[in-house]
């Protein structure tokens, strides 16, 4: 994930699966190309409950991590579930 694009694309992919886990794991990807320490710093929170809270059993919001990372979600309704 070289630049913004990157990461909007990964984040995308990885919501695309639905799977919770998942999304965790890539928000943590992403905390640690932007830079862990001012993530920690922009979240309020110490850099090691930051690394734990982003584990795939982590714990944090998801609306703290996207705004720590500028980051926003869409939604779209599924072919499948389209009337």
């Amino acid at each position: 994930m070289k630049n913004e694009e990157d990461i909007a694309f990964y984040l995308e992919v990885c919501l695309e699966e639905n799977d919770p886990r998942l999304l965790a794991a890539a928000l943590g990807d992403i905390a640690r190309v932007r830079e862990m320490a001012q993530l920690a710093h922009d979240t309020g929170l110490a850099r090691e409950g930051l690394y734990k809270a982003l584990s795939v059993d982590g714990s944090l919001s998801l609306a703290t991590i996207m705004t720590a990372l500028g980051a926003r979600l869409h939604a779209e309704i599924a072919p499948a579930h389209a009337r």
